[in-house]
Parts: C-alpha cells; sequence; structure tokens
C-alpha cells in the first residue's frame, strides 16, 4: 500500500536526483531500481547464509572478491571510495551486476544495458542514505515504491497500463493454483508481478525436495512474460531473480505484433494487460486479428492467450467492463470464441476502486480454459463488493493488515466463527472467493446472491454478453407511502407554521 510516509520518502530521494543534476525521469527510476536490486542482492545473501547455519545449501551471490559489492559494506565506506567503485567500468559493481545471471540468459542480455548514472559522490551518498530509511523487508513495499516510481514517467497510465494491486494478483494466483509443472506466462509482464506471485506459491506449497527436482525447469522454463519497455524489462528480469529464477525468461517484444510467434506454448496465463490501447493495424499478428478484427489491445490480448495457451492450458486475466458487454462485432466475436470454442470458467466482478488512485475504471476477472472444442456449460458469476481497502483515492485498508497479508492467500478462515466471517466479508471479499470458487459447481445460490451460475444457452442467448448486471436480479423492498390526503394535510400544516414564524420574526422587526 502506497503510504503518504512512503511517498515522502520517495520525493526526497527525487528531489535529491534533481539537486543533483539527475533530472531525466527514466534515468532516475533506473537508477533507483538498480540500487534496490543491489540492496537487495545483499539481503538475499545474508539470508542464505542465515539458512546455511541450518543445512541449506545455495551458490554465493558474492565471491570472496566482491564483499565491497554489498550493500552493508558499501553504505560503510567514504563517499568517494564508494563512488569510484560504482563508476569503474572495468571491475566494479556494475559490470558484476551485468555478469549475473548465465551467459547466454535473456536476464544477462537485458542487464548489459545496466549503466551508473550518478555522476556526483554526494548525490550517491544521499540516496543510499535515504533509501537505508525505507524498510523493504516486506516484498509489497518494493512493489509499492515501483508503482509510485512507474507513475512518474512520462506518460505514465496512459493506455489502461496500471500496476495490478498486489491483493488481487495473489486472489488470481491463489484461484489457479500454479503446479510445479505448469509453464506460467505474462505478455504483459510490466514488472512481472503475477509471475513473482506464482513463484512465490510454488515456494510455499512444495517442499524443497521437490523444488530441487524441478530446479532446471523453474529457473528456466516455468516463468515466462512478454514486454518491450527497455526499463521494465530489467525491472522484470531482476524481480524474478531475486525470487530465486535464475533465467527468467523475459521476451523483448510487443505481445500482439507480428514479431510475436508463439503458440500453443504455455499451459497457465496470468495477466493484466493494457486497457483501451491500440496498435497500427499493419503490425497486428495475423492470426489474432482470425479472431477478433480489430486494433483495441484488450481484445487482441486475449485472442492472443488463446493462441500462448496449450489445449488444456488456464487463464486468469482482469479485462475493462467494456469488453463484457461491448456490442460491436470484434467485441462479440472473442466473447464467442471463449465462451462457445472453450470453456468459460468465470467472471469476477471488481469494485471500481480498485485501481485508484490511477484509474476509476471497473473491470473484472474472466477465467477460462482453452479446450478448442467447446466445454462452457455453467459460468460461475461472483460480484466483489470489498476487496479489503477503501475505494477512493486513499485506497486506506479496512481490515487488520495481518488478515489482510494472511487472506489474500485465503488462509485462515477456518479459524473464525461464522460471526467473524460476516462482519469481515462486509469489507472483504477475497476469502469468500476462494472459497466458493473451489465449491462452484454445486453453487445453488439464487441470482440475487452475491454468486451465481448462469447456463451456456443463456448467455448464448443473450449474444454473449458476460456482464453481472445482465443476469443478476435485484430486490426490490415495498414501500408504502401515505395516501395524498394525508400528504396534503402534512404540506399544509407545514405552511401554516412557516406563517406564524414570519409573523413573530416581522413582529420582531418592526418592534
Amino acid at each position: 500500500m502506497i503510504t503518504g510516509e512512503l511517498k515522502s520518502q520517495i520525493d526526497q530521494i527525487w528531489n535529491t536526483f534533481w539537486t543533483g543534476g539527475v533530472t531525466n525521469t527514466i534515468t532516475i527510476v533506473e537508477q533507483l531500481t538498480y540500487l534496490i536490486f543491489i540492496r537487495d542482492l545483499d539481503e538475499t545473501e545474508t539470508r542464505n547464509e542465515r539458512k546455511a547455519k541450518r543445512g541449506f545449501k545455495y551458490t554465493p551471490i558474492f565471491g570472496s572478491d566482491q564483499q565491497d559489492f554489498r550493500w552493508k559494506n558499501l553504505k560503510e565506506m567514504d563517499v568517494d571510495a564508494r563512488h569510484a567503485i560504482f563508476s569503474n567500468t572495468v571491475d566494479g559493481i556494475f559490470p558484476f551486476i551485468r555478469s549475473l545471471g548465465k551467459d547466454k540468459s535473456l536476464f544477462s542480455t537485458y542487464m548489459r544495458g545496466a549503466t551508473f548514472g550518478i555522476s556526483k559522490p554526494m548525490v550517491l551518498d544521499q540516496v543510499m542514505e535515504k533509501l537505508e530509511g525505507i524498510d523493504m523487508t516486506n516484498q509489497d513495499t518494493k512493489g509499492d515504491i515501483y508503482e509510485y516510481l512507474l507513475s512518474k514517467l512520462e506518460g505514465g497510465g496512459t493506455a489502461g497500463q496500471f500496476r495490478t494491486p498486489r491483493h488481487i494478483i495473489k486472489l488470481m494466483v491463489e484461484l489457479m493454483k500454479p503446479t510445479l509443472e505448469d509453464s506460467i506466462c505474462d505478455p504483459s509482464a510490466g514488472s512481472a508481478g503475477f509471475l513473482v506471485a506464482a513463484k512465490e506459491y510454488i515456494d510455499k506449497h512444495y517442499d524443497v525436495t521437490e523444488l530441487d527436482k524441478h530446479a532446471d525447469h523453474i529457473n528456466k522454463h516455468m516463468f515466462n512474460g512478454m514486454e518491450f519497455d527497455a526499463t521494465m524489462l530489467r525491472i522484470a528480469s531482476m524481480n524474478l531473480y531475486l525470487h530465486g529464477v535464475e533465467e527468467p525468461n523475459i521476451i523483448d517484444v510487443d505481445a500482439v505484433s507480428k514479431d510475436n510467434k508463439v503458440s500453443d506454448e504455455y499451459t497457465l496465463i496470468l495477466a493484466n494487460p493494457p486497457f483501451k490501447g491500440t496498435i497500427d493495424k499493419d503490425s497486428i499478428s495475423a492470426g489474432l486479428k482470425n479472431v477478433t478484427n480489430t486494433t483495441k489491445t484488450e481484445l487482441l490480448f486475449l485472442a492472443l492467450m488463446l493462441r500462448q495457451l496449450k489445449k488444456g492450458g488456464r487463464c486468469a486475466v482482469i479485462v475493462p467492463d467494456g469488453v463484457l458487454f461491448g456490442s460491436g462485432k470484434a467485441h462479440k466475436s472473442i466473447r464467442e470464441e471463449i465462451v462457445a470454442n472453450n470453456k468459460l470458467e468465470a467472471v469476477i466482478s471488481l469494485p471500481s476502486g480498485v485501481f485508484k488512485p490511477y484509474s476509476g475504471v471497473s473491470t473484472a476477472i474472466l477465467i477460462f480454459t482453452k479446450t478448442s472444442t467447446g466445454g462452457t456449460d455453467n459460468v460461475w458469476f461472483y460480484d466483489m463488493k470489498a476487496d479489503g481497502k477503501s475505494l477512493d483515492d486513499k485506497r486506506n485498508l479496512l481490515v487488520d493488515e495481518d488478515i489482510f497479508d494472511a487472506f489474500s492467500f485465503g488462509e485462515g478462515s477456518d479459524e473464525l466463527t461464522i460471526e467473524q466471517k460476516e462482519a469481515l466479508h462486509d469489507k472483504f471479499n477475497l476469502p469468500d472467493i476462494i472459497e466458493r470458487y473451489a465449491q462452484r459447481s454445486k453453487e445453488n445460490h439464487k441470482r440475487t446472491e452475491q454468486s451465481f451460475l448462469v447456463p451456456f444457452d443463456e448467455i448464448e442467448d443473450n449474444e454473449w454478453d458476460l456482464s453481472i448486471t445482465r443476469y443478476k436480479e435485484v430486490e426490490y423492498d415495498e414501500v408504502k407511502y401515505d395516501p395524498p390526503s394525508k400528504l396534503m394535510e402534512r404540506i399544509q400544516n407545514l405552511s401554516d407554521e412557516r406563517a406564524v414564524l414570519m409573523n413573530d420574526l416581522k413582529s420582531i422587526l418592526d418592534a
């Protein structure tokens, strides 16, 4: 959660760059990212050293001759000596960063562009000092920093590109339940938030023996993404590397363009593609136009996901509400493709404030399985009313932070009474979604409830409309009004009282 304190801390660092002569926004974002990465490398090494005392085996990040590159040692150095280590283009810290990962890995490829851009030793000293004052023990904090930094980029937030709230990412990962056999992709990777959350899920649900057995798959093939922004390519690669993926497969490509040839490759896709963006018609991959003839990115990405999934592959994707009910031919054709020719599992409507303060757009999560032969029988709809945070620009937590973090992965509900669950539910629907989704085939709620099933035939009859308002029934409470004569009597009484008060006031003024 982006608190006012965190914003203030980043703004102070930002001002330090500006007053120190570093005024290019992208340069500031990149240099801060590198410093956070360097700090994270040291923290990762320290954690591994502690675990090694309990028998954990690991390959050290820093060699015996590279200990000066560790954050804990850098921050204690003389200002000029430290700056010399950063500036050294032969055997300094940046050549070290570029050497991480395998020689021919995409990580090492993107990190070749990593260069030091702070020319004044005192600026580096002040930035590191301020950065040291930010508690980053919580992984969310780094995501929050990225979110705030990216909001400062020129054009940030255009074309519907916003960082997905971490608890929504966790919800989607929990619903899809990644396995060690999965090959996971985010075709609009950004900072790799979905892929990192999937890695955290994998680490949490499998023991060390199983993880070691699948180490090669995890490091080389399990986590895949597509991104064409050079800054985000490096951020995504660094983010995954810090989470234990040695060779993250983040491809430098515009996912919906002709340059992207990937098809039938992945078993799971998790994504929040750009909303309301467009792409030049001539550069669109021809296969996508066959499914939905449009230049709208939100529709093209859905067609892309169907193409990239293996048969039997699953997808959880955030789409703007317009995708669900748009009346244009392109909108209808992509919905028909998903519902009639594949298997649509669920539509989870999100509150319109989920992406605030960056956007108030209404969205939904679509969950579907690629079959290419149909299979949709009943679609599960859920109307999320509360996501645990206020739906205004402040996005304040409405529930205890520990509960919020635990329930993001659906944990802890067994320990609560029915009364406690109901009280929590009014502010936080995620635990209920996780619980009901697992039992959705047995759903027997009325259309007036928060979740219900809609049969295939009804969706087809409604021209593949997937908006929850199309199918949800509203119960109206009967309101009884007094007869007109009674209302007229009240009006007359009020008029009489008004006349008396006016006369009293006039008497006071005339006295």
